[in-house]
Formats: structure tokens, sequence, C-alpha cells
């Protein structure tokens, strides 16, 4: 038996290292751990959302199992381990991983808590809306195409992406030698940038910094500082600082740290281990409780903390030795025609506008063949109806369909594709109507072809269809920026963690308050139904309500005149339609106090004061610098006689005049010289007088020019007078009237001062909301009731009337 002969070839066991080595690594960077620059995928990211595009599995389609994608993606397009794809599709649905996520996952796709999503026989998928926008055009020759790995299939290289995907979901990954961290960013600001470098490809990094202002993290949080962002954007390599966002509320007398965001890729349950370690080596003190209170409406992490505990310092100590500061190193590396590449902002946005005109170019090249094809064959259909009694009798004398083709090719000069159409025609194409059809289709046909001509030979062109898709994109998935940017690294206080906005702060007649953002309530018409403001239960209502900047504080004034102190930002944000926290949660008042008024203030000036009105119609004027020292358990603003309670305080700068209203609907004006300045422990001077029955309901300190008066009635109605009908007189007189109230309007229950710009508030007892312009409510005489504002059930009226003053005024 012979024996084969084999031939040995020795190898340096050195050089085959290198080289298997060098092959293995440039897979790894190649196929593997990177992304392209022009779709930001990687290639498994890419063979998943393509099968899942095959499956049909389109946003507005059923779900399907994931193992069946997974299953798909193995086979077709990529022989490795299933869970590194079903890993990837995971990945592509977490909305605490992708800013903007590819899947639309149903089922546990794991949590930001570290949890596993349940195996794949149990999840289902599809892609979201946004990944369409990444495979649009794909069949009209946009991208090129490579035999998959066992040469059966194609799949495309890169997918012809509308979307910047690489920089607004970002992409982080580990090759041989060298790794890529590129930081999610939002798709408004990426879309401004693409649409000024379209305008002006020379605009430098710097530039581009006014329409991108830095990365925007799925999870929010806050970056820290400007200098890393600036490095990352004009080096492509940068250290970003991501904080917390983090919330300091009293509760019971005690402080406690509310922990809403926290920075991107963080384990939530793996910090609140690490802070519970510190507690108990004792490294971080005056902490006695850690919750995790989160549930589907959002992040919310409680740090109890020790009585007369220092909540700034605690949480300085927890952003030094937790994760709840961190740092994004940024290294925005992508592969360039195959070759990895360190981009800086400017040449990753510019990759992707070449590649969008390359795409564009090969779509309009495809079109342009389609429609010159689809023009050919029209020309055949006008000769064949010009001569169709002709080609009928010429058909019917042809023995078979070949010789017919042939026969119409030489009589009237058709090309075999004209021919084989006419053949294929059907007779009820020669009905006058087709007839038509097929003329009108030839025009635009030829309109068409003439465009995308036009489109080929002009690059403007081709960059106007790049900025109107860029614009379609942002119209339709844009959103606002999660992560907020603090520039000053050094000056950083634990405002700088709460927003400055407007906020609508309510309280309902048994203690309940909440902050929600003024943006929140939609303005309607005059005399609409309203939207429910806050959730009350049937023996509650909401009593108060006001707009005030979360940077402020807040000084509560009481019924029996004392007076608190609270930040605006420590009063809890709560849902429109929640009833809020108990307000003796917040502050130290005795269970029988109720709020009655409340004063914003910046800061203590000593030339402002605090002036109030009493029930009874009693008035004092405080120096605003004897609040200036708060103390938890409040102090005596005002001294009352017995039976008469606080009823209003305004915020007055010693000249300003004073409109005080009564129930009856009778109003004075006076200047508040009349009034001399008190200590906090007097009971004021006599500043209306009263009938019987009657009593104080509010007061205005008027301080615009042009501004009128708004009275509100209990029903529903209300007016505007203009502030020269209200003469000033000496205090302690009984006033004028202000609006006549009888049982169809009901007492008065409000008095404002209001601008045409302006808007109103205005809160039922049963918990409804409706906000509108001024200028729809005339002005009128004192002696009218007034028009509707507002449809009320039988059962219901008017609780409480704000003003939210035009964001050109000052406050």
């Amino acid at each position: 038996m012979a024996t084969v002969q084999e031939k040995i070839q020795p190898v340096e066991i050195e050089e085959e290292i290198k080289y298997s080595y060098l092959d293995y690594a440039m897979s790894v960077i190649v196929s593997r751990a990177l992304p392209d620059v022009r779709d930001g995928l990687k290639p498994v990211q890419r063979r998943v959302l393509y099968t899942m595009y095959e499956l049909g599995l389109l946003h507005n389609r059923p779900y399907k199992k994931c193992a069946r994608i997974v299953g798909e993606t193995l086979g077709k397009y990529h022989p490795h381990g299933d869970a590194a794809v079903y890993d990837t599709l995971v990945r592509l649905a977490q909305d605490f991983t992708m800013r903007y996520p590819l899947v639309d996952g149903q089922g546990n796709f794991g949590s930001i808590d570290g949890d596993s999503p349940a195996a794949m026989r149990y999840t289902e998928a599809r892609l979201s809306a946004i990944a369409e926008e990444m495979l649009q055009d794909i069949e009209k020759n946009t991208v090129d195409f490579r035999p998959n790995f066992d040469e059966t299939l194609k799949e495309p290289e890169v997918l012809p992406t509308i979307l910047p995907n690489l920089l607004i979901n970002g992409s982080s990954g580990i090759a041989v030698g060298m790794a890529t961290n590129i930081p999610p960013h939002n798709l408004n600001e990426i879309v401004d940038g693409l649409i000024a470098l379209l305008k002006n490809p020379d605009l430098p990094v710097e530039k581009l910094m006014k329409y991108v202002k830095g990365p925007d993290f799925p999870t929010g949080g806050i970056i820290v500082g400007l200098s890393g962002i600036k490095e990352a954007y004009t080096t492509g390599r940068g250290r970003i600082i991501v904080r917390a966002k983090a919330n300091i509320e009293n509760y019971k007398g005690r402080s406690r740290i509310v922990i809403t965001e926290i920075p991107y890729q963080v384990n939530k349950a793996s910090l609140i281990e690490k802070i519970a370690e510190l507690v108990q080596n004792k490294k971080i003190e005056d902490i006695s409780d850690i919750r995790d209170e989160s549930d589907k409406d959002g992040m919310r992490i409680v740090i109890e903390l020790k009585r007369d505990a220092q909540p700034e310092v605690i949480l300085n100590n927890l952003y030094k030795h937790t994760n709840l500061q961190s740092t994004f190193g940024v290294i925005m590396l992508a592969l360039v025609n195959g070759v990895p590449k360190i981009l800086n902002l400017k040449e990753m946005m510019m990759e992707f506008i070449n590649f969008r005109l390359n795409v564009i170019v090969r779509r309009t090249k495809f079109e342009l063949d389609d429609a010159e094809k689809r023009a050919h064959i029209l020309e055949g259909y006008k000769i064949a109806l010009d001569n169709i009694d002709e080609i009928v009798e010429l058909i019917k004398k042809s023995k078979d369909p070949e010789t017919a083709k042939t026969n119409l090719m030489k009589r009237f000069k058709l090309s075999e594709i004209q021919a084989k159409a006419i053949l294929d025609m059907r007779l009820q194409r020669l009905t006058g109507l087709e007839r038509s059809k097929i003329e009108t289709e030839y025009k635009e046909t030829i309109k068409l072809i003439e465009r995308l001509k036009s489109i080929l030979r002009s690059k403007e062109l081709q960059k106007e269809l790049i900025k109107e898709e860029l614009l379609k994109l942002k119209e339709k998935y844009g959103d606002e920026r999660r992560t907020q940017i603090i520039e000053d690294e050094e000056e950083f206080t634990i405002e700088d963690l709460i927003a400055e906005e407007d906020v609508v702060i309510t309280i309902t007649h048994n203690g309940f308050i909440k902050r929600y953002p003024v943006s929140g309530y939609r303005r309607q018409n005059r005399g609409g139904k309203g939207i429910t403001a806050t959730a009350t239960k049937e023996d509650d209502f909401v009593e108060h309500m006001f707009v005030a900047s979360t940077h402020h504080y807040i000084i509560f004034f009481t019924d029996k005149g004392r007076a608190y102190w609270l930040k605006v930002h420590e009063i809890p944000e709560a849902g429109r339609a929640s009833r809020g926290r108990s307000i003796s949660h917040l502050i130290n008042k005795e269970p029988d106090e109720k709020i009655t008024a409340f004063v914003t203030v910046k800061e203590f000036n000593e030339k402002l004061f605090i002036t109030m009105v009493t029930k009874m119609g009693y008035v004092k004027k405080v120096p605003l610098e004897e609040f200036s020292n708060p103390r938890r358990i409040g102090i005596i603003a005002i001294n009352l006689n017995r039976g008469d309670r606080l009823v209003d305080a305004r915020l007055t700068d010693g000249t300003q005049d004073l409109i005080i209203g009564t129930r009856k609907g009778m109003a004075i004006r006076f200047n508040e010289k009349d009034i001399r300045p008190m200590g906090r422990q007097a009971t004021g001077v006599r500043g209306i007088k009263l009938e019987k029955g009657d009593e104080v309901i509010g007061m205005i300190a008027v301080k615009r020019p042009g501004t009128t008066i708004l009275v509100v009635t209990e029903k529903g109605f209300g007016k505007r007078s203009e502030l020269s009908d209200y003469r000033i007189t000496h205090r302690g007189g009984k006033g004028i009237i202000t609006v006549k109230v009888n049982e169809r309007t009901g007492d008065m229950v409000a008095i404002k001062e209001v601008l045409d710009n302006d808007d109103i508030m205005i809160v039922t007892t049963k918990g409804y909301l409706i906000r509108h312009h001024i200028k729809d409510i005339r002005v009128m005489g004192r002696h009218a009731q007034g028009v509707k504002l507002i449809k009320l059930n039988h059962d219901d009226s008017i609780a409480s009337v704000a003003s939210v003053v035009a964001e050109d005024e000052e406050d």
C-alpha cells in the first residue's frame, strides 16, 4: 500500500505567532470592535438591524421572538456565538444605554441595576421608527453589498443611514491596541451642527460648539466644566466629568439627599452598595438610611441624613468617593475607509456629510435609470395607442408571440423591451381614460428625469436634499437635552444641581405642596373647561398657587402670623396630577396653622419690606432684613388681635401703592408711605374699614407701569379695570366698589395686578386648572360683574388664582 508523501515546511515560531496575531488583531479592529464612521455601527449591530429589516420587523408591524432574530442573524450573516448576537440586540433596545434606541423591545431587556435580560425565547423585538431611517433606500443601490460568510447571500457593507448615528448614539469598543469611546449627543444639536457645516464647510470646531453644546447622555446627569468637552471636540480625546443630579429635601426636621439621575453607564445597584459600604466603614458619616424608591415614573434614590447633618458636605463626599461623579474618557476613534482613525468633531461630521452626498448620488442614479426605463416603455405605449388597429391586425396574423414581437420591432422601429411591453399590455389600457393616464404619466416621468439629472449636476441641490432630510429627522425625533452642562468647575454649589426655571407651586387646603414647571400648563382660551392641576381627595382642594424660580427663597406666612423659610428647589417636584407632599414634612409649622401667604426672595435686601394685611383689615410693614435669619421652627411675623388672621403678604420697596380687596367687592388704594416700618412683634395699623360681614381677601403692591387690576369671583367671573379707576386715598377708609358681587357671580376671591402679555392660572376646588392670556379679558368699569373665565360644574368654585409674568418682564 502506497503512502502519501507529506510535505512538512519548517516555520519559525516567532514569525508564525507574529503573523497569526496580526491577522487576529486586524480582524478584531476591522470586523468586530470598532464602528464605521459612516453609519456608526459595528458589524454585528449592522447585521442584526439588516436581518430585522429583511424579516419585515418594522416599527408598525407585530413583534417577533428574539430567538428567531438571533437565529436568522447567525444562520445568514454572523456565524459566531448566539450570546454575542443577543447581547447586541438587547443593548440596542435599552433606553438607558442608547440615547435613541434602534430596537423596540417587548419583555425584560435588563435594567440600570445590572439585571440580566430574560432569555431570548421569552423576549420579542422589532425595529424602532428611528432605526428605519438607517435602512431607507437600501434597495436603491445606495451602498455596496458583499458576500456573506459562505457566499450564498449578500450583506451591506454599511447602511445608507440618514441618521447621524455615530454621534447621537455614540459607541464604545475595545480592539487590540486601541479603543473607542464616543459619547451620545442630542439629535437637535447634531442636526443644527451638520446644517451649519453644509452652509459653511470651513467652520472651525470652536464655532461648531455653538450648535453642539456637549454630550447628551440617556441617563441625564450634569457635565461639570467645558474644558473636557472642548478638548474632546478639537483633538478627538478628552475627559468629561459627569455628576448625578441630586436634590436636598427637608423631611420631619431632617435633611435627605434625593438622587434623580446618575452618570452614564453607572450601575445603580452597585452605586447604592458602595454608599452603604462607605457608611459601614465610617468613611462617610451622618447617613442614617438609603432607599431605592425608583419606579416606572423615574429614578429616586433617597439618602436619609441624621439630624443636624450638613447635606452639602455629605453630597460632596459622595461625589468624591462614589460613582455619583464619574469621568467619561472620550476617544473619538472610528473606521474611515476601513482604517481606524481618531477624528475631531468637525472631521466626524464631514465624514457623515460626504457619505450622505455619495448615497444621494447613487440613489439619484438608480432612480434616474428606473425613470428612463419607464419613459422608454411609455413611449412604446404611445406608439401602440396611435397605431392600435394596425398593431392588433399584425398580432392576429403572427403565428406565435416571438414572431409578433419581431414584426412589431420591424414595423414600428420599437426596441425589444417596448415590443414585449406592448404584447403584455391588457386590453383595458385601450380605454380613453387609460390613454390619458399614460400621457400624464409620460409627462410626469420626463419631469422627474429632468429633476434627477439636475440633482446629479448640482452639488448645491444635493446639499439641499441632505438639509431637508435632516430637518425632517429633527422634526420627527428631536427632543430636549437631558444632560445639563455647568461651565464653571470651581463655583459649584447645590443649586447648580437644580436647573433655574419658573415653577408653579400649589398648596392644598389640607397642606400638601408640590412644584411643577410652568411650561407644563398649556395656554387655553377664555371660558375653557381647564385641565386637571392636582389630584385631590374629596375633602381637599387647591387653595393657593403661585409662580417662583427654583433658586429663590420662599417665606411662608401662616394665618397665625408666623413666618417659615424654604428654598424653592427643596419643594419636591411632582407630576401635574399628583397631590404633592405634606408641607408639615418640609417646615416645622404647628398642625393647626394654615399657610396663607408667600413671598419669594432672591436676597435679603435692606431697602425692601414685607408688607402684610390681615382679615380684619390691619396692615403692617417690616424691613425684609428682619427675616434674614431662618429658623427651623419659624419666627413671629405679626402679632394678631383675637379672631384675626394673616391673609396676605407682599414684598415692597417702601414707595409702592397698595390696593386691598375685600370679599364683598370693595377695594382701597393708598401709598405704603402711610405705614411706618415696624418690628416683627407689632400688630400694625388699620388699612381698610370693613362693613359688617366683610373681610379682606387679598392685597396688591403695584410695581409695574401700565398695570391693570384683575378681580375674580368664586363662580368663575373676572374682569380687568384700569389702575386709574382706583383713586389714591389715605389708609383706613371704606374704599370703593371694584366688582358688583351677587348670587350669580359669588363673592370676590382674588385681586391681582396684571399686564396684557401676562398669563392667568385659575384653580378650582375640584382640582381643575385653566391658563390663558390676560389680553383675552377685556378692561371694563369697576361696577361691571365681568366675563366668564372658566366653566364650572354646579358643585365647583374658584379656589386660587395666580398671574404668570411674561418672560421678558422682571418678576
